[in-house]
């Protein structure tokens, strides 16, 4: 299968080519989902440079902090052309890394620091001593802390007083782009249409080892089929490897709260109702560690007449990949580990258009420049923009807006996202009309109507002064897309 190379993250390349041209020593935080490419970042940054590259072992049955210890000594020794060594302690093996840096430049990467750590609790403690006396002396050196756990990086060392003032810049590494993603499969030579591609893109999410196994001479629904249904599919395991990973013994918890979200957005106290759980619980924390691990993302309210944000926050399942697992694969892995379920392999899931308007809405969300350049916004002209939901009450009606944006000029954009790979009947018109006039706007407010569709629109609709934009996603990835 044809490999691409290295793609995007331009941003990300600046911040720490500009951090190692300063010369000084440094260390560095990157954090991020699972298969988001961390360690790929580093590997393309580090092209000409000199690099130690140090991972942990993943959690497995008998592991020891002795065993990683041993294993941080022989990629070292490995890399240096050394005799195998071994520690007894963390310091121990700092000292001993310390004592080969030697006078040029280096980078150093601690690799899956949580897995390498995690076990022994005088690992941070080792870290912090042997960067405060050794380390930061060193002229030049970069040490890059890179993680997949967010949530124990966020504990351990972004929130803790140990490292307090020693990190240099911190990289929360997304996704790739839509635009990069599309690029991606054309870099692959993947050959079907934009409908093809939105319809992998909104399950894989933009996560560049997902992209890398699309078969580039299979179609869309063949690849979903091989990727997500099929029994021997690298990916079939990847939802509970994730959890695991993550979550070990609480997995179930973090699940139950994912299911929850499965279907929509909620408020905390509709996901404590639904779990009946007790207030003073643990779901607010759980909740935080699930917006850091990237799988889900909260959005606050805010009031429309002020633009202040309000206390209520609305918590959506964010992730394409796990969405799509826990809603159309998990049901199923009975009959997928018999090799029984195949009518998916020719696009036959029921209700596939709605399955996939769901899964672009958590596309589109995550790439609102994207969105902004669509609608010919400029970013510092918005006051905010997320998900909104007006609740009922005794006077007004309820409404729940996919994406809502405000404007500084007193203008409320209400965005729809329509997936379907045929032409979107005029019957829908009564649909938006109903949804622009429920949102109650303060007095001097103007509301606005875009649609974001894949498969095209009916005349009325294009023509209907109902819209400020309709937006061919086809068309303005064409434009926009990557050369």
């Amino acid at each position: 299968m044809k490999r691409i190379d290295f793609l995007g993250r331009k941003q990300e390349l600046n911040r720490l080519s500009r951090l190692k041209r300063s010369k000084k020593t440094s260390l560095v935080v990157i954090k991020g989902r699972r298969r988001v490419g961390k360690s790929t970042l580093v590997q393309e940054f580090a092209k000409g440079k000199r690099l130690l590259s140090l991972s942990g072992l993943p959690p497995a049955p008998g592991m020891t902090q002795q065993k990683q210890r041993d294993e941080f000594g022989d990629q070292l020794c490995a890399q240096l052309s050394l005799p195998r060594v071994s520690f007894s302690t963390w310091s121990d093996a700092f000292r001993f890394l310390g004592s080969q840096l030697g006078k040029e430049e280096l980078i150093v990467l601690f690799d899956e620091i949580s897995w390498m750590g995690g076990l022994d609790p005088s690992f941070l403690g080792s870290l912090k001593t042997w960067w405060d006396q050794q380390a930061s002396q060193k002229q030049g050196l970069m040490l890059i802390l890179c993680g997949s756990i967010s949530t124990w990086i966020e504990k351990n060392i972004l929130r803790s007083t140990g490292f307090v003032g020693r990190i240099s810049l911190v990289i929360h590494l997304k996704p790739l782009s839509l635009q990069e993603s599309v690029c991606f499969l054309k870099k692959k030579g993947f050959a079907g249409s934009l409908y093809e591609m939105l319809k992998i893109l909104s399950i894989t999410g933009g996560i560049p080892w997902y992209l890398d196994l699309i078969d580039p001479k299979e179609s869309a629904d063949q690849n979903i089929y091989e990727l997500c249904f099929e029994p021997a599919s690298q990916l079939i395991n990847e939802f509970q490897t994730i959890f695991h990973d993550l979550f070990e013994r609480k997995g179930e918890s973090y699940r139950k709260i994912l299911q929850v979200l499965v279907d929509g957005m909620k408020m905390q106290g509709e996901i404590r109702k639904i779990l009946k759980l007790e207030e003073g619980g643990t779901l607010s924390e759980h909740l935080k560690n699930l917006v850091a691990a990237g799988f889900i993302s909260e959005h606050y309210q805010w009031s429309l007449k002020k633009g202040a944000l309000g206390k209520q926050k609305l918590y959506r399942l964010s992730d394409c990949f796990l969405r799509f697992q826990l809603k159309y694969v998990e049901p199923y892995r009975d009959l997928i580990e018999q090799g029984a379920y195949k009518k998916v392999a020719t696009g036959n899931l029921p209700g596939w258009d709605s399955i996939m308007g769901f899964q672009l809405e958590s596309l589109l969300l995550a790439n609102r420049e994207f969105l902004f350049h669509a609608l010919g916004l400029d970013s510092s002209t918005i006051v905010r923009d997320n998900p909104y939901i007006q609740t009922p009450t005794t006077r007004r009606k309820g409404c729940q807006i996919d994406y809502l944006i405000q404007t500084k000029m007193n203008s409320l954009i209400i965005c729809e996202f329509k997936f379907s790979k045929n032409e979107l009947s005029s019957s829908l018109l009564s649909e938006f009309k109903e949804k622009v006039d429920t949102l109650l706007t303060p007095k001097g407010f103007g509301k606005a109507l875009a649609l974001f569709h894949i498969g095209g629109v009916s005349p009325k609709i294009e023509e209907s002064l109902l819209f400020y934009r309709v937006v061919d996603l086809r068309t303005l990835l064409e434009a926009h897309s990557m050369d």
